[in-house]
């Protein structure tokens, strides 16, 4: 049988753009940058969800490494990726809201060859639950409260 495992999040809006959310007693904050109308108290939506990304395929590596008994090092990864920003202000419907692609550099030292570390990286992209989220329809349901 799988193991489920449930994951919530508690947010709310405060000042400005700050968004407040309790993490398992952490607190972290989602903010807009001063020229933007926010306080900067932290990173935008934006920015998280590569922070997210970035620290899954981490995760998943040092997981895959450690159950392969496979050495890596100094694991660096980068993400990059561009939007429209006329979708998300209102301005225009042409494009997609979201991210027209998102490009993920990972580099490590180990004694694999570039072609054991593609296959390393692709095993730890299949496993890895944000890149599914990304790359899959997920659905999202809103229930609004009173």
């Amino acid at each position: 049988m799988a193991q489920i495992k449930k994951v919530t999040v508690e947010s709310k809006l405060s000042d400005k753009f700050t968004v407040e959310s309790d993490i398992r007693g952490h607190k972290i904050f989602v903010d807009q940058p001063v020229q933007a109308g926010g306080d900067d108290k932290g990173p935008t939506p934006l920015e998280y969800l590569f922070v997210s990304l970035g620290g899954c395929i981490g995760t998943i590596a040092k997981i895959t490494a450690n159950q392969k008994r496979l050495k890596i090092d100094n694991l660096k990864i980068r993400i990059d990726g561009e939007l429209d920003l006329d979708i998300l202000m209102g301005k225009s419907k042409d494009n997609r809201a979201g991210f027209s692609k998102i490009v993920a550099e990972v580099s490590f030292d180990s004694d694999m060859t570039i072609e054991e570390k593609k296959n390393f990286i692709k095993e730890v992209d299949e496993r890895c639950p944000i890149s599914d989220n990304i790359m899959n329809l997920t659905a999202v349901e809103f229930v609004v409260k009173e």
